[in-house]
């Protein structure tokens, strides 16, 4: 952010406040808190024992009207996400409720490392029953769809940007002819299963553990990064969060979380009549379209928005990608095109410890 635009959001944040809080007697400064994948960048202030989140997200580049509809949206059907206490569209700047630090992800590290199984469980079990939430309790019909065009789009990150300009690979016309045939088969896939409210990116670094003492003794999580979300696929977030690219999980832990959902969202009526079967194989085929993507997506943040740091996780992509395509006789075809011409020139690319 140029000093500008930080100076201009800290007038705001400030004339913000004191219609907030009248007694107000001094100006507050704005302390950078780290950003995430988008042109977002987020900063902290303190006052009167409480603290706030300014947010920078130039409307050139960000949809702050979403932003604020779809957190409406998700805080009705029961789900916490960040009170928006101010927001001034023109300038692209919001005043927001503060979370806290304690993202899912740096505690689950911590738990992993302790071999905490049950309190690891006790997390996935909350995170579940906050997504089943969201899918019980918004309309998926006042979402944008998520429609083979955006299913499509997504997946062709991984073409243009991961194999093209990350990797440098020349692509034939019977690469496309495939990479298009296997993009059509994971669309098919994706556009066959119930339709629920999607929050597009519901996994450990969205998702954050709560102070009870300020929120009522509810300790979350609290979700963070809903911007995008859209009526999709009802798989989707569930498999962003147990085939997470931060974390990895044993593939028999997978399948518990995974049925533990799937028993829940029956009785709730979120799901209808399927096989257990039948929702494996769909959180599956709706992972390995996920995986393609962030693929395409982790490439372009690297070389199009230069942050590198995104390149460590794509070999846990990678390994998804390929752990749960051998599965597929559909895939088979694709699966070794990838190993035989993507995969050498990936370890050559991945980043070195």
């Amino acid at each position: 952010m140029d000093d500008a635009r930080l100076q201009a959001l800290t007038r705001w944040a400030n004339a913000a406040l004191d219609q907030l809080i009248p007694a107000k007697q001094s100006l507050v400064e704005l302390e950078p808190v780290s950003g995430d994948a988008s042109f977002r960048r987020y900063f902290r202030t303190r006052l009167d024992q409480r603290s706030f989140i300014a947010v920078d997200a130039p409307p050139s580049n960000e949809d702050n009207e979403a932003f604020v509809r779809i957190s409406s949206l998700f805080q009705d059907a029961g789900v916490r996400t960040p009170a928006v206490l101010s927001a001034n569209y023109k300038q692209g700047f919001m005043l927001l409720d503060d979370f806290g630090d304690r993202l899912y992800l740096h505690h689950l590290l911590h738990l992993q490392e302790q071999g905490s199984t049950e309190a690891t469980a006790d997390l996935y079990r909350r995170a579940i029953d906050t997504l089943i939430k969201l899918q019980r309790g918004v309309e998926y019909e006042r979402l944008d769809p998520y429609d083979r065009g955006k299913l499509h789009d997504e997946m062709a990150l991984f073409e243009k940007w991961y194999c093209e300009e990350f990797l440098c690979l020349r692509l034939s016309d019977g690469d496309r002819e495939l990479i298009a045939r296997t993009f059509t088969f994971l669309e098919d896939a994706a556009l066959g299963q119930m339709v629920v409210a999607v929050h597009r990116d519901y996994h450990s670094r969205n998702l954050m553990l709560l102070d009870a003492e300020v929120y009522g003794g509810d300790t979350g999580p609290g979700v963070i990064d809903f911007q995008d979300a859209v009526a999709g696929p009802y798989t989707y977030d569930l498999v962003s969060l147990l085939r997470d690219c931060y974390i990895q999980w044993p593939a028999e832990q997978v399948r518990e979380w995974a049925l533990y959902y799937f028993d829940s969202a029956q009785s709730k009526a979120v799901i209808g009549d399927i096989s257990p079967q039948q929702f494996l194989r769909d959180l599956d085929l709706m992972g390995l379209q996920r995986n393609l993507k962030v693929m395409g997506i982790f490439s372009r943040l690297c070389i199009r928005d230069k942050k590198p740091q995104y390149l460590a996780d794509i070999p846990l992509v990678i390994q998804y990608f390929l752990n749960v395509s051998q599965k597929y006789p559909e895939l088979a075809h694709f699966r070794n095109w990838f190993t035989q011409k993507v995969l050498p020139v990936a370890v050559t690319k991945q980043p070195q410890e």
